[in-house]
């Protein structure tokens, strides 16, 4: 088998895929602006709305002032990450024949892109997050879970929305032990890093959560909105070196995040 019998579509797409089963923090983003992109450089202008004032009073006769100018909350989104690879197997029918080595490096070029896009999400963490660190055991990870939802709910955030977690092992661990009734069991929530739940709180664990200087774990609670997520395009194509005998794959995908609604998003800044 050649390289010319790979498909380069149909190889893209098997990434695209794969791609979505790795990523742990895209799951939690907005990514409905995924088809306002399509190359680097392209930028997406997601509107906000102020709230208009409310005027309350006992007066049947109403007199309007002038109407007034509401403050939008736009945000531009700018696409300006991509990560590549590119890399070439000898003997690609011989290799092929007795262990799918073109397979494995799929599967690994695969999970690496996925593991740089998440990288990128976490690290919106590391913008918005308190100086000093809370240590963090089974007697007070509850508490300090209360706490970020008890200030997005103080942002109106509704408690029956979705609302998501990532926390690296460490903390995982101090919440099971606090918290007996993390679903665990169900093969249907460990998909895409998830652990359990905690309320209505989905908790996912990743080694992909930021950190400050002090390697201090900025952990997110969010909702499903706060942060933009595009992937407008994912590119795979297999040729051959003019120079050598081998068989090489490359490709690349182009991708950005932003908080786009930061009364959405709380950083937890925590160590064990």
């Amino acid at each position: 088998m050649a390289y010319e019998n790979f498909i380069p579509t149909v190889w893209a797409e098997a990434i695209n895929r794969e791609l979505e089963k790795a990523l742990v923090y895209a799951e939690g983003c907005n990514r409905q602006y995924d088809g306002e992109v399509k190359a680097m450089g392209d930028t997406v202008r997601i509107l906000g709305v102020g709230r208009p004032t409310i005027t309350t009073t006992t007066d049947k006769a109403i007199t309007l002032s002038a109407p007034e100018s509401v403050e939008d909350s736009s945000v531009t989104l700018a696409v300006r990450q991509i990560s590549y690879f590119n890399y070439k197997v000898d003997d690609i029918d011989k290799r092929q024949a007795v262990g799918g080595v073109m397979e494995a490096l799929n599967k690994e070029a695969t999970y690496g892109l996925a593991d740089e896009m998440d990288k990128h999400i976490a690290g919106m963490a590391a913008t918005k997050y308190a100086a000093s660190a809370t240590a963090i055991t089974k007697d007070n990870v509850l508490g300090e879970i209360d706490k970020a939802l008890e200030k997005l709910y103080g942002n109106n955030v509704r408690p029956n929305g979705k609302i998501m977690m990532e926390v690296p092992p460490w903390f995982y661990m101090r919440l099971k032990q606090a918290y007996t009734a993390l679903d665990t069991d169900n093969s249907k929530m460990l998909e895409n890093g998830r652990v359990g739940k905690y309320g209505n709180v989905i908790v996912k664990m990743s080694n992909n959560v930021a950190v400050d200087s002090s390697a201090n774990s900025l952990i997110t609670v969010h909702t499903d909105k706060a942060v933009a997520f595009v992937n407008p395009m994912t590119h795979v194509e297999a040729y051959r070196p003019e120079k050598g005998f081998s068989d090489a794959v490359k490709g690349f995908v182009l991708y950005q995040a932003k908080i786009v609604r930061p009364k959405e998003l709380v950083v937890l800044n925590c160590k064990a």
